[in-house]
């Protein structure tokens, strides 16, 4: 699985799939009650799943840790218990179309965050304006 894809089923579960599918024309029937993340129901096929509401309660279930995932992508991994090592953001921003260096620069992590809110938005999730900065 990709990158990109393990932090959209983590964020969006089964709902962002199966919107990503039917966008591309796969079709296929949306499950009843999609469970996000942390085992939390995602919201109905065709309503969008706020990304802001999800992640906070990932952070909350985990006792609030120390971490920027509003604005940092390792920071958004770490929360999602992904690999947020060098190596696998350089694969997050090959898949995601990233042309800079991928040498780790602040520069291309705060591209791959905001590329990231992008992408979850395509895929069904509201983000607000704040966290796509």
């Amino acid at each position: 699985m990709s990158v990109f894809g393990m932090i959209r089923d983590a964020v969006l579960g089964a709902t962002g799939s199966v919107q990503a599918q039917v966008a591309a024309g796969q079709g296929g029937p949306a499950p009843a009650m999609p469970q996000v993340g942390g085992g939390q129901p995602a919201a109905a096929a065709g309503q969008a799943v706020d990304v802001e509401q999800v992640l906070t309660q990932r952070a909350q279930q985990k006792g609030n840790p120390n971490l920027n995932w509003r604005s940092s992508i390792v920071d958004l991994m770490k929360l999602l218990d992904l690999d947020a090592s060098l190596d696998n953001r350089k694969a997050l921003a090959t898949e995601l179309g990233y042309t800079g260096a991928k040498d780790g620069s602040a520069e291309m992590n705060i591209w791959l965050h905001r590329k990231v809110m992008e992408e979850l938005e395509r895929s069904g999730g509201t983000v607000p304006a704040s966290m796509k900065d």
